[in-house]
């Protein structure tokens, strides 16, 4: 991993001074991670990027107001996310289950014993995502993917401590029985 030249706090103060290398140096950094959490919601890529960028014209405008009392990442996903509700209100969005083509269930019933490749693994799992609650599956990212602790999840979100507790259990379980269905015997390889 490259070690960056500036930190978070070194960028901010840099871009709160008129800086846009500095925060284009930001948006680079965590794009991904923002596009990652937006679609966790919106379940649609091109929702989601609509959603990160008006985030980062938020934040953009709204830098000045960054106090730093909390990290700059967290402050930037509570905007993302927040953001990526406020779109999925405004569409009206209707979350819709994606059906496996019947190649998958083809592939999984030749071979009950083919050993998943990474790539596999990484669609399951984004698979099984998209098929659970967005509340869940957002907690679950945070906290497995990105490695957030329940308190900076509480400060992304604004969801209680219980909520996030609660979520991450029935989110765990219900990932499961997901990937069940998806993988049957096979599960055993993600697990």
């Amino acid at each position: 991993m490259n070690q960056r030249e500036f930190t978070d706090i070194e960028l901010v103060i840099k871009s709160k001074t008129g800086d846009t290398a500095a925060f284009r140096d930001l948006v680079n950094t965590y794009k991904d991670v923002s596009l990652t959490l937006a679609c966790s919601i919106l379940k649609d890529t091109s929702l989601a990027e609509d959603a990160v960028q008006t985030a980062f014209i938020k934040v953009f405008e709204k830098l000045k107001t960054f106090r730093q009392d909390s990290k700059f990442s967290t402050w930037l996903y509570r905007i993302v996310i927040n953001t990526a509700y406020n779109l999925q209100k405004q569409q009206k969005i209707h979350m819709q289950i994606d059906v496996l083509s019947d190649s998958i269930f083809e592939a999984n019933e030749k071979s009950e014993t083919r050993v998943l490749t990474e790539e596999d693994q990484k669609k399951y799992i984004n698979l099984a995502l998209e098929r659970i609650k967005s509340d869940e599956a957002l907690i679950l990212r945070l906290f497995y993917l990105y490695d957030h602790s329940i308190l900076e999840i509480k400060k992304i979100t604004g969801f209680s401590k219980s909520k996030i507790k609660v979520d991450l259990h029935r989110g765990r379980k219900n990932m499961e029985r997901q990937l069940q269905k998806l993988l049957g015997n096979e599960i055993t390889q993600l697990l």
